[in-house]
């Protein structure tokens, strides 16, 4: 028989996908990167501010830790949520860091952070559960709220409010079918940190509500600007056992690479994730967990390796706000965490707003669109965070590098060549 008759009398495959998987949106954080990396790879001098990831490098007492283990044999499976060395210190750090008692079989540690919060769903939603989520948000919650059948119910908060989603808005948020409110404090995208008074108030409205569980992302915790200060939800007056706290090592400690996070929750909901986890990845790199073991050791706040990256950040923030400040139709409210920006930018898209030899900029797609076209500079449409007038700007690079990008979206933006919309 011939190939061709044989194609011909060949049955069709079914390629049909999951319905979940239709539902899900890619993350446009990660496009933006790696079409910012394909330009460059492509001799274009693009400069990328879209990546959550610090441009520093692992502290050095973190790496020797990790060459040690591969060279002493650490190279076997560990135990599904981590060894035990691992599990005691990370109890030890949110102890004496945090307020939060946790035993070590409270502990759950995964391949990073995002693997953390997304057992956590899983674990703690059911088909038809609400997951009540502030704007702007981290582009994955959402979409992990659908992989588990659950409802995003997205709370838009504004500039003006700093981004903070008040006890009132949380309360005319909430239905019988509420399970789970996801916090990140402080904020990625927004750089937003709850005070303490703040999230008390959010307390006491969640304590009415039996069913509504909290997860509390903090893995930007250590990078947080006097005269703020980071408060961990579950160390607040009757929240520990309803609160799923999730932290690593990614963003602090320069360890992106490494994929370390962990999950610390009461038992009944600990023990859920591990389930998953081992049905699943199973456990987490054995050489990064003993790297992960120093990066405790620096001591709290991650000691001087971190407290320098962190007064970095501060005056790289202090620099990009005044920048951004200084063209005119740029709202900003200034973070006071992370290492973002998220300037409220609807004067320069919508009706009306366009830019020569460019044409119409109707939303914050087309204005990234533009950046990293005309200006090539790489930046994140709000839209990614629930938040189509804003753009995230990560300032995780070199003062050098935000200045010459800076100097490239000023000129992008300069009245001679960029119209604002008309129905300011």
């Amino acid at each position: 028989m011939s190939a061709a008759a044989a194609s011909a009398g060949a049955v069709k495959v079914d390629t049909t996908l999951n319905p979940l998987v239709a539902s899900v949106k890619p993350s446009k954080t990660m496009a933006l990167t790696d079409l910012a990396t394909s330009m460059k790879e492509s001799g274009i001098d693009v400069i990328g501010l879209a990546a959550g990831e610090p441009d520093f490098d692992t502290p050095a007492a973190i790496v020797e830790a990790g060459v040690a283990a591969l060279r002493q044999g650490y190279t076997r499976y560990t135990p599904n949520t981590g060894t035990s060395a691992l599990r005691k210190a990370i109890c030890k750090k949110l102890k004496e860091d945090n307020g939060l008692e946790y035993s070590p079989d409270e502990i759950v540690v995964s391949n990073g952070a995002k693997q953390s919060i997304w057992q956590a769903v899983l674990a703690t939603c059911s088909p038809g559960d609400e997951v009540v989520i502030p704007a702007p948000y981290w582009v994955s919650y959402t979409e992990m709220a659908r992989l588990a059948n659950a409802t995003p119910v997205v709370v838009p908060t504004t500039p003006q409010q700093g981004f903070l989603m008040s006890a009132e808005q949380l309360e005319a948020a909430l239905t019988p079918k509420s399970r789970l409110l996801i916090l990140c404090t402080p904020s990625n995208p927004t750089g937003a940190v709850y005070p303490k008074e703040h999230l008390e108030a959010l307390a006491a409205v969640i304590a009415r509500h039996p069913r509504l569980l909290v997860l509390s992302d903090e893995i930007y915790e250590y990078i947080t600007y006097a005269p703020a200060a980071h408060v961990s939800f579950g160390s607040l007056p009757g929240m520990f056992e309803r609160t799923l706290t999730v932290n690593g090592f990614s963003k602090a400690y320069a360890m992106t690479g490494w994929r370390l996070g962990y999950l610390a929750a009461p038992k009944h909901y600990a023990k859920a994730a591990a389930i998953i986890q081992s049905q699943s990845t199973s456990g987490a790199s054995s050489i990064s967990q003993q790297a992960a073991l120093a990066a405790l050791a620096l001591g709290p706040g991650g000691g001087e390796p971190v407290q320098a990256m962190v007064r970095a950040f501060r005056e790289r923030r202090d620099y990009v706000s005044a920048r951004l400040k200084a063209i005119p139709g740029v709202n900003l409210a200034e973070p006071a965490g992370a290492f973002y920006v998220l300037p409220e930018m609807s004067a320069f898209f919508g009706p009306g707003a366009a830019a020569a030899g460019f044409g119409p900029v109707p939303d914050s797609d087309t204005f990234c669109r533009y950046l990293i076209e005309v200006a090539n500079v790489a930046v994140v449409p709000g839209d990614a965070f629930g938040a189509d007038s804003c753009i995230r700007i990560s300032y995780a690079a070199s003062l050098d590098t935000l200045g010459k990008a800076l100097d490239r979206i000023a000129a992008a933006l300069d009245p001679a060549v960029y119209t604002l919309r008309t129905d300011r």
